[in-house]
């Protein structure tokens, strides 16, 4: 198997989770992302949008991490956790995925509205990357002609 770089941009999404389902991450209980509703939502998306995570023969594909962001709420906010000028530290999983660079701007914007519909926070964090290169595996000849064997 060949390994090449192909152009992707990076999609990354902060999302606020619970001290229950932090402390069985911690714990590495990994089911605690199918329990938490926000994460299996989160997750739902990714699958039922094909333009997320592939790598080859590797369909939705995601790293994450867990963590803390913090943040204090301004005047005029409608936060769904904290007080206006409160400073609020939320444990935050933090997902990241991949879609091909290829994708036009239209289709960027609809994934991104798709994670801010289903997104608790009125503001949520969500990166999109410039262009990048990932790897991906190519098939020489020799293993296509194995893998149709």
């Amino acid at each position: 198997m060949n390994i090449q770089l192909k152009p992707v941009r990076k999609l990354r999404i902060h999302w606020p989770i619970s001290v229950e389902t932090m402390t069985q991450l911690a714990d590495g209980q990994l089911q605690a992302l199918e329990s938490d509703a926000g994460i299996a939502s989160l997750l739902d998306a990714l699958t039922s949008t094909p333009e997320l995570g592939g790598f080859g023969n590797y369909h939705h594909v995601f790293e994450s991490s867990a963590g803390f962001e913090g943040f204090t709420v301004a005047e005029g906010a409608n936060p769904t956790l904290g007080r206006v000028g409160q400073r609020t530290i939320s444990p935050t999983f933090v997902f990241t995925t991949y879609f091909d660079d290829s994708l036009d701007d239209a289709a960027v914007q609809q994934l991104v509205q798709t994670i801010v519909d289903i997104h608790p926070w009125e503001v949520p964090v969500i990166e999109v990357s410039g262009p990048l290169s990932v790897s991906s595996s190519v098939m020489d000849s020799r293993t296509e002609m194995r893998v149709a064997s």
